[in-house]
């Protein structure tokens, strides 16, 4: 299985922590150069610095905040400028819980301007370098939710579905330039995602934090969370040359959790 990106250079956002450290983590294990992403420094040099290396891989990392569409836009053509682009990995930060018909609009333009636009921003900046490459792979981390919605999780619900209706549209418009475009929908994984996933649970129901962790493990056949390295895996391998005919999918990291095929 070739699965070797010695020679590709990958740009991870959200890597300061969970999925994306891990992603990035995973992506540099298979030989990529790897630029992390995020709006902390500190964080970012640190993340970069522990990434696995042989020969002459190099990580790099930049700061740039998803909110920010031109600053963003500017840094990741600079970017591109230096080296070119062949993976991107979307991933940022879920928005606050609560139910859809209580959310204010502002909470939707919010989501939408960090999820979407910003991914649409990247893949704009980078998608040159890609298409002179005639290869490329673009992973967006999402969430189950484009499948089951998931409850009092009401503009997250929306918001991600966007992401993956846009994900689909691209896979079939970039796939004759050798770009694969495809979502990874975590389930409960060991991040801050799920621990405030969690207080919005309790304040909802009034149980205890317990109770709510009982109760999602419960509904995971597999008994358990995830751990982030296990989706940076799942994320790794769509980004490698063995899934090259792996194009337009949203695919479950959930351990059987979801009801749905």
């Amino acid at each position: 299985m070739d699965l070797n990106l010695a020679g590709k250079h990958a740009l991870v956002c959200g890597a300061s922590e969970g999925i994306g450290r891990a992603a990035a983590h995973e992506l540099a294990l298979l030989g990529a150069d790897v630029t992390v992403l995020a709006r902390r420094a500190d964080a970012l040099r640190e993340v970069a610095e522990a990434l696995p290396r042989s020969g002459a891989q190099a990580h790099d990392w930049l700061v740039a905040d998803m909110s920010q569409s031109e600053s963003l836009r500017e840094r990741a053509q600079a970017l591109a400028a230096k080296k070119p682009v062949h993976i991107l990995v979307n991933n940022t930060g879920g928005p606050p819980g609560g139910p859809a018909h209580g959310a204010e609009v502002a909470a939707f333009l919010d989501a939408f301007q960090k999820h979407l636009v910003a991914n649409h921003v990247l893949v704009q900046a980078l998608l040159p370098g890609m298409q002179a490459a005639q290869w490329g792979r673009i992973v967006n981390v999402v969430s189950t939710s484009v499948k089951e919605p998931i409850a009092n999780l009401g503009v997250s619900n929306t918001i991600r579905g966007a992401v993956a209706s846009w994900a689909k549209t691209l896979s079939r418009e970039l796939g004759p330039f050798g770009i694969t475009v495809n979502n990874v929908l975590p389930g409960y994984t060991e991040t801050s995602r799920v621990e405030q996933i969690v207080q919005d649970r309790v304040r909802a129901t009034g149980k205890t934090e317990e109770e709510i962790l009982a109760g999602m493990r419960a509904s995971v056949p597999a008994g358990r969370f995830a751990k982030p390295e296990e989706t940076g895996g799942v994320i790794a391998f769509l980004c490698s040359p063995a899934a090259g005919y792996v194009n337009g999918v949203s695919l479950a990291v959930d351990g059987g959790r979801m009801n749905s095929i």
